[in-house]
């Protein structure tokens, strides 16, 4: 391994880019060109399965390259066969391997890489799940193991999702349920253990960075298509770094303030808030929070793609009662986020949140409704949302009103909402009922099997060791009996002298002993298998009658069930049918009252108009008889002077003129003085009757109390087409109020199409015919005192306010109106309300606005509201807040990289303070020094060209924007080399533009990749044909600046390809791809027109052998062909479309994909270098068919009988050519096919469908193919049959010696099936294996011969048909007796052999060790003969009748099984093995380890 530099005791740590990586340094200053180790790609945390294999992968950095090694926290990886360390050259990964992963190898696992410069350590989890088992084991073992099996059940598919972990780390143990549901996790209880670890060992990763983290609530979809999740969480250190990852990604966020983030943090004190903007499928996954290397928080957002099947409904309760909204969805969601007026709610007691079996329909039951619950509903899924109101009445029957219709609405509801909590409530005791009744079924069901299990113990054991003692007392008897006889006969044979009779007795003996002994272990066998047999049938019989105890009682809980299912389903339909009677009536009670409203509209509407109407004519009457009397009294004063002045020139010469024009003149007088007093008189109190307001009090009272004039229905937009007339109207509280009409703020009068209309306190608007120049604003005031702003103060008011950020400042409007006077502030369209630095100020004159501390984020329109009820006033101003400008935008675009300078460009800040950014600072540091060297400000562009370089080196800069208030922040540049030698890349192909006999013309584009530099020319290159020498076409040292050229060096006819190469300060990068050949010659003309076009061959598709000849060579007229385009045009199209994308070069071409039977014209083209000629066309239009083709089968591999299984699929299939399409008919016997056989022709093949064939479909069926030209037939027999019966009884007779005649009843299928035939087999009792004696045979009877004597027979009957066997007819046992002679046969002595052994411990106990409630299985191996009696003991105590071990002996394997181990189980455990020739013992020790 590589050491660290000597002498140097410094261990600087530094932070890698790569979250999680820790870099230690061992100098303070690296050499030029080296660096520390670091990670660029580091391993990740594994959750795998015992049994698999676990990889961790690491890419490492660092120069002199570092030295990887792998470690792990609880021990070292010495052991080559469990970790295999590796390292792939090709893609420069260090590989840990673990095989066959066992769960004592999780642990947190290192990665150290080490150079003499320093270090880099990261580190990543495994986690080891449980593999499932599956050890056979005997059939009362496993039954007392299944409930644990379930629990396993989840991890039989393999390793799990790892974001699962994750998410349940983050989550409260009430969400387990249904987050472990979106994973497809049912039963997630045997998690929980490791859960519980995996939350200690981050807990202990957590401590290092913050003091406390709680509160964490996980994602939540908003009703503004956002996303939000919060946690609460003290940092330790505040300058600690927070990342946001989604799905292992790291993700730049916002602080809230920038709207164009979509990802987002907000920090309120403790709090930290992230937000996720305009949600797409896109941001579904995993997100997390760390600080530093550390995760806090882990939660999963998931989008599901459904849809509403149905939507919210608009809501109305009366106050008090439950309100319900319910939805549907496309797919089965788990859980689904409700939200009311923008916030989301949860199960409780204001809340009752249920969702469907199926999980598609959700509900939500907002309980005891106040007038405070009411407002906009949401649920929301995915991205997709539905909304609902909520309206809460009042009670009716609280003030002593309202009318029956509301009453028995309120009742409807109250109904409804009752019996759904009922069914509610039924749902939910029967689910309980039915949980408990299976939970009960299956207590029963184990407590049967175990005592069952433990009385058939007992008993076997008791009955087996009385048979045992029996049989040994008895062997012991016979043995005695056999040894005083054989002793008895000793003696006598003692006493006599003949030592052969002496040996005769003894051998007697000794042979009596021995049979004595084999008939007593013969007897002890037969009884332990007698007992065996019993036991067995015991255990049988009580397990059957327990489990079918068990079924009774389970069938009658699932049809109690049913009955309940059958009983809420009748509620519930019921209760449906209730819901719609109600609805039908508050329907018909809406549409009565709407209709009573409409009525009682039309009838003021027309009393209004005839109102109006009267009232108009009434004015127009009065005008006309004013007019009359205005034009008579007129005529009458014209008609007085007249005769007046010819009175005076008639007495003019009279003598009395005088005196007579006095008289005159004072008479004429009076009277008009009269007459004019009188009309003054009447019109005046004729005005002042009109305009008199009729009071009901006293003045003062009056006018204090008038309320004045109001609006009952305002303006709305409104939308008209040019050309259209269009209406806008308004409605006052007073019909004798008048007002004007405006257009952006211009008074508006009755001409120029504009008409303004006053039908009582109705005012119209009408514009005629609508044109561009009539949209605007339009306004409509009416009489009163509407507020006003001074114009002077207003033209101040609008002057826009400029501060500086940290600045307070304030705008003040006076204005004048009638109280009351509402004042609102606005900022940006948004209200202003007191507190967080703003202060409002109001009076009955003016208002004032105070902000503080002024941010750029202040800055926008400010405008005042200013309001009464007669009309509203406006004001808009404009705040500018100067601060610093936001750090310049990456990222950098590197425009050149060379040897001897280094130019990059920047984005100019996002926000510049409101100022003009001026300079730009920019500070450089080379890669491996820690000083930063100022270059300066530069003016405002942002690019920058630094030419004082080193070549080879790095350098960092650092950028930042200037204006009049000051920097910017920094924005920091990555790594940028100084050129190195970077050729450039290579340039597109060049493209020939023309070409002629003495000048080829080129052009080409730039490379992609300039690798840093830029361009200073091209060279190009030619070569001919064939050739493999490339030429240099420009001279070396003046390389070509445009992208084109024209090649003249050149020979007339000979074919060239080019190529072309970029050049930079470093010199000719790679050429490029060759171009297309092009031969140096003078363009060509067309060819002619083809000749022979002809058609040989069609089918229905395609137009087959399509041929020509080529056209004609005319020097300087018409050059070769070189290609030939086909192009078709249906007699139905004008178009023609071509056949051919690329010329063809033979002279023929066959045309697919035609339309059956359709007529087409049909054109060739010829073409050459120099273009396409004319085409040449067919003189007629062809048609898309084939030439006539008598039909005919082509299958000769079809079968013409088939047989079939009743109630299987019959299909035929038969294949053919004809032309034109034949007539294709299918008969069954000669008759046509049934109604249920389905036929299927095609183009070439036919087929006969049956789905489930019958006995009645057997017959003979024809296929005929008949066209215009013939006709062809096919045969095929259809037998369609059953499984066969058997026979009848068999019988047996003998008519002839050594012979033997069988007969049987015939087989109940033998009258409709012909094809039944029988198969006779025999066995006797020497060779005992059966025999065909004869097959296919169509009678009931069969003579068997070579019938042996001394031999007993069996014979079995068989019916058979076409496709299967019956079950056989076995006849009673045929034997003769044959006689014997008498054999006698000497066997000689045998010589006794001892097989008795002392018992032995063949494989002894081992130590266990197990987690509380577990099982734990403890086996041994004894030997010995005897069969040694074994004893259990734990602490020196006996088990073997203690209930609560499973302890068995089979064929000397002895087991002990504790169900569920606890602390009292811990102790040592001994078996005992003993038999008449020794005891041996083995013992162990039990440990069960805390959790």
């Amino acid at each position: 391994m590589q050491k660290p530099a000597e002498g140097t005791g410094v261990a600087i740590r530094k932070r890698s880019k790569m979250p999680g990586v820790m870099i230690t340094q061992y100098v303070k200053e690296l050499p030029p060109g080296k660096t520390t180790p670091d990670f660029t790609g580091k391993p990740i945390a594994l959750t795998i399965q015992e049994g698999k294999l676990a990889i961790f992968k690491a890419v490492v950095n660092g120069d002199p390259a570092p030295e990887v090694t792998w470690g792990r926290n609880k021990e070292q990886l010495s052991d080559s066969d469990k970790y295999i360390t590796r390292f792939d050259e090709k893609n420069h990964i260090y590989i840990l391997e673990i095989p066959n992963v066992s769960s004592e190898q999780a642990d947190t696992y290192k990665c150290l890489a080490i150079n003499p410069f320093g270090k880099a350590v990261c580190t990543a989890t495994l986690n080891v799940i449980e593999a499932p088992k599956n050890d056979p084991e005997e059939f009362r073992k496993m039954l007392k193991k299944t409930v644990v099996k379930k629990k396993q059940k989840p991890c039989k598919e393999g390793e799990m999702d790892p974001r699962l972990w994750e998410v349940l780390l983050s989550a409260n143990k009430i969400d387990y349920e249904h987050i472990c549901l979106q994973y497809g996790v049912t039963d997630f209880r045997w998690m929980l253990k490791k859960l519980n670890q995996m939350k200690m060992e981050r807990e202990a990763e957590q401590s290092k960075y913050v003091e406390k983290i709680h509160s964490m609530n996980q994602i939540e979809v908003k009703t503004g298509g956002t996303a939000e999740f919060e946690l609460d969480m003290k940092l330790k250190d505040p300058s600690s770094k927070i990342y946001l990852f989604k799905d292992g990604e790291m993700l730049d966020y916002g602080d809230g303030t920038d709207d164009s983030k979509k990802h987002n943090m907000q920090r309120f004190g403790e709090t930290y808030l992230f937000s996720i903007k305009d949600l797409g499928p896109e941001d579904a996954g995993l997100f997390q929070v760390d600080v530093e290397d550390a995760n806090m928080f882990s939660t999963a957002l998931n989008l599901p793609d459904v849809e509403f099947d149905s939507l919210l409904k608009d809501t109305t309760v009366v106050q008090g009662q439950d309100a319900m909204f319910k939805c549907a969805l496309s797919g089965p969601v788990p859980k689904i986020t409700w939200c009311a007026n923008d916030a989301s709610v949860e199960h409780g007691d204001k809340y009752d949140i249920t969702v469907s079996e199926n999980k598609q329909v959700h509900k939500l039951s907002v309980k005891n409704c106040k007038p405070e619950d009411k407002g906009v509903y949401s649920a929301i899924v995915g991205l997709q949302s539905s909304h609902g109101n909520l309206v809460v009445s009042e009670d009716p029957n609280a003030g002593g009103k309202g009318d029956d219709v509301d009453e028995q609405a309120r009742r409807l509801a109250e109904e409804q909402v009752r019996l759904q909590r009922e069914n509610d409530e039924a749902e939910r005791r029967a689910q309980a009922e039915k949980e408990a009744a299976r939970r009960r079924a299956q207590a029963e069901q184990d407590e049967a099997e175990r005592r069952a299990q433990v009385e058939s113990d007992d008993a076997a054991w008791r009955t087996a060791q009385a048979e045992k003692d029996k049989v040994a007392r008895r062997a012991q008897a016979e043995q005695d009996e056999a040894e005083r006889r054989a002793q008895a006969e000793r003696d006598e044979a003692v006493r006599r002298t003949d030592q052969a009779e002496k040996d005769e007795v003894a051998r007697r003996a000794q042979a009596e002993q021995d049979e004595a002994e084999r008939r007593a272990q013969s007897e002890r066998d037969e009884a332990a298998r007698r007992t065996k047999d019993e036991r067995d049938e015991e255990t049988r019989r009580r397990a059957q009658a327990e489990r079918d105890e068990a079924a009774r009682r389970a069938q009658e809980e699932r049809d109690e069930e049913t009955r309940r299912r059958a009983q809420a389903e009748r509620d519930e339909a019921a209760r449906r049918a209730q819901e719609e009677r109600d609805e039908e009536t508050r329907r018909r009670a809406q549409a009565e009252r709407d209709e009573a409203a409409r009525r009682a509209k039309d009838e003021r509407d027309e009393e209004t108009r005839r109102r109006a109407q009267a009232e108009s004519d009434e004015a127009a009457r009065r005008a006309q008889e004013e007019r009359d009397e205005e034009t008579r009294r007129r005529a009458q004063a014209k008609s007085d002077k007249a005769a007046r002045r010819a009175q005076e020139e008639q007495e003019e010469a009279a003598r009395k003129a005088a005196m007579a024009e006095e008289n005159l003149a004072d008479r004429i007088g009076k009277e008009d003085k009269g007459n004019g007093s009188d009309v003054n008189v009447s019109d005046g109190e004729s005005d002042k009757k009109r305009k008199r307001r009729p009071r009901a009090g006293e003045l003062v009272p009056d006018i204090i109390t008038d309320p004045g004039v109001h609006f009952l229905s305002g303006l709305s937009n409104t939308t008209a087409n040019v050309g259209e007339s269009a209406e806008l109207s308004c409605k006052l509280s007073s019909e004798n109020s008048a007002g004007m009409w405006y257009k952006d703020g211009k008074k508006l009068e009755s001409k120029d199409g504009i008409t303004v209309v006053k039908d009582g306190a109705h005012h119209k608007l009408i514009i005629r015919i609508c044109q561009d120049k009539d949209s605007g604003t339009y306004k409509f005031e009416a009489e009163g005192h509407p507020p006003r702003i001074d114009t002077k103060a207003l033209d101040k008011f609008s002057e826009p306010v400029i501060v500086k950020a940290g600045e307070n400042v304030s705008f003040k409007v006076q204005f004048s109106g009638k109280d009351p006077i509402k004042i609102q502030w606005f900022q940006e369209d948004e209200e202003l309300q007191e507190g967080h630095g703003v202060k409002i100020e109001k009076s009955s004159t003016h208002s004032r606005l105070h902000l503080s501390n002024c941010q750029r984020r202040d800055m926008g329109a400010i405008k005042i509201k200013i309001r009464n009820e007669f009309d509203s006033v406006e004001a808009t101003s404009k705040l500018i807040v100067l601060d610093k400008p936001m750090a310049p935008q990456g990222p950098l675009e590197i425009i050149e990289s060379s040897l001897t300078a280094i130019e990059f460009k920047w984005k100019p800040p996002k926000d510049d303070g409101g100022c003009q950014v001026t300079e730009y600072n920019l500070e450089r540091q080379q890669l491996g020094r820690n000083t930063w060297t100022k270059i300066g400000d530069i003016p405002g562009q942002s690019s920058y060209r630094d030419t004082d370089i080193d070549r080879g080196r790095k350098y960092c800069y650092r950028i930042r924007a200037k204006n009049s208030e000051g920097l910017s922040n920094v924005l920091t540049t990555e790594d940028i080399a100084a050129g190195s030698l970077a050729l450039p890349g290579i340039p597109a192909p060049p493209k020939i533009i023309s070409a002629y006999k003495d000048c080829i013309n080129l052009t080409w584009l730039p490379p992609s990749n300039t690798r840093g530099g830029s361009i200073i020319g091209y060279n190009v290159e030619k070569r001919k044909k064939g050739s493999n020498f490339w030429s240099q076409v420009n001279p070396k040292v003046e390389p070509i600046r445009d992208k084109t050229f024209s090649v003249k060096d050149i020979i007339e006819g000979a074919e060239y390809e080019f190529r072309v190469s970029a050049m930079n300060t470093c010199g000719p990068g790679e050429p490029s791809v060759p171009s297309e050949c092009v031969f140096a010659r003078d363009p060509k003309t067309p060819p002619g027109k083809v000749k022979d076009l002809k058609l040989t061959a069609s089918s229905y598709t395609t137009l087959l052998s399509l041929s020509w000849t080529k056209p004609t060579e005319v020097k300087s007229v018409q050059d070769e062909a070189k290609g030939y385009f086909l192009e078709i045009r249906s007699t139905e199209q004008l178009e023609w479309s071509r056949c051919n994308t690329n010329a063809v070069i033979q002279t023929s071409f066959t045309v697919v994909g035609l339309k059956s039977m359709a007529t087409y014209w049909v054109r060739v083209t010829a073409t050459n270098e120099g273009g396409e000629g004319l085409p040449q066309a067919l003189d007629n239009y062809i048609t898309a068919m084939p030439p006539p083709v008598k039909p005919k089968f082509t299958d000769s591999k079809m079968k013409n009988y088939i047989v079939v299984k009743a109630g299987y699929i019959a299909r035929v299939s038969v294949s053919f050519k004809a032309s034109p399409f034949p007539d294709i008919t299918w008969l069954k016997d000669g008759f046509p096919v049934a109604k249920h056989v389905t036929i299927t022709n095609l183009e070439k093949s036919s087929q006969l469908f049956i789905h489930t064939s019958e006995l009645s479909d057997t017959g003979i069926y024809m296929v005929t193919v008949k066209n215009v030209v013939g006709q062809d037939t096919f045969t095929i027999e259809i037998r369609v049959t059953d499984d066969p019966r058997p026979p009848g009884p068999v019988e047996l007779e003998q008519n002839v010696q050594g012979t033997v005649t069988v007969t049987w009843a015939p087989s109940p299928d033998e009258t409709r099936d012909d094809h039944l035939h029988y198969m006779v087999m025999k066995r006797d009792s020497i060779k005992q294996t059966w025999r065909t004696v004869v097959d296919r045979l169509f009678n009931n009877k069969f003579t068997v011969v070579n019938i042996l004597p001394g031999r007993e027979y069996n014979f079995r009957v068989f019916a058979k048909n076409d496709i299967s066997i019956s079950e056989p007819s076995v006849s009673p046992v045929w034997g003769t007796t044959k006689k014997r002679e008498k054999f006698t046969c000497d066997l000689p002595v045998s010589k006794t052999l001892d097989f008795q052994t002392p018992p032995k411990f063949i494989v002894p106990l081992k130590l266990h060790v197990a987690p509380p409630g577990c099982e734990c299985y403890m086996s041994c191996a004894v030997g010995g003969n005897p069969n040694p009696h074994v004893t259990w003991y734990r602490n020196n105590v006996s088990l073997n009748t203690n209930p609560n071990y499973y302890i068995t002996n089979v064929c000397g394997v002895c087991s002990m099984l504790i169900l569920r181990v606890g602390p009292k189980d811990m102790g040592e455990y001994k078996v005992v093995a003993d038999s008449p020739l020794g005891r041996v013992e083995c013992s162990t020790q039990l440990t069960v380890i805390a959790e």
